[in-house]
């Protein structure tokens, strides 16, 4: 059996990297701390928190193509975050930074103590937050250790 450590990174494919690049640079380098690995015409990469997202702009057969999250593909995908305090200050950066909040932060059926925001990018890419006290549904595991909170 193969050892999973994780996902490297996921790569976004948007319709203007310029407008994204603005959006993600605060999420992810301003608000998140995140190093920006790569920033020229055609990637912006940030990296930080054992996570590594990747911007880049659609080919141009495809510019006319909108996201939809019902197709086959990403639906979301969701960033874990260490307390509740941050997923509401989370959500202050994205009103101020008028984004498109789906949820404002509010607890969910998914796990015990589950607190998250919803978000769109530009392109109507859906986005989470959460905070889940403790190991969450990763105390399921018992054939592993669970892996300590970064400091």
């Amino acid at each position: 059996m193969i050892d999973l450590n994780g996902i490297a990174h996921i790569q976004l494919s948007v319709t203007d990297l310029k407008r994204s690049r603005e959006f993600y640079h605060r999420i992810l380098h301003e608000t998140f701390g995140m190093t920006i690995q790569y920033d020229d015409a055609t990637t912006f990469y940030c990296i930080g928190g054992r996570t590594g997202i990747v911007i880049r702009e659609i080919s141009e057969a495809n510019r006319g193509v909108a996201f939809d999250q019902w197709r086959v593909g990403l639906h979301h995908f969701c960033f874990r975050l260490r307390s509740r305090e941050d997923v509401e200050s989370l959500h202050d950066v994205l009103v101020d930074m008028g984004a498109r909040v789906i949820r404002a932060p509010e607890p969910g059926p998914w796990a015990p103590g589950y607190h998250s925001v919803l978000w769109e990018d530009p392109d109507g890419i859906r986005l989470e937050a959460v905070f889940i006290p403790g190991a969450g549904n990763l105390s399921v595991i018992k054939d592993k250790p669970l892996v300590p909170p970064m400091a």
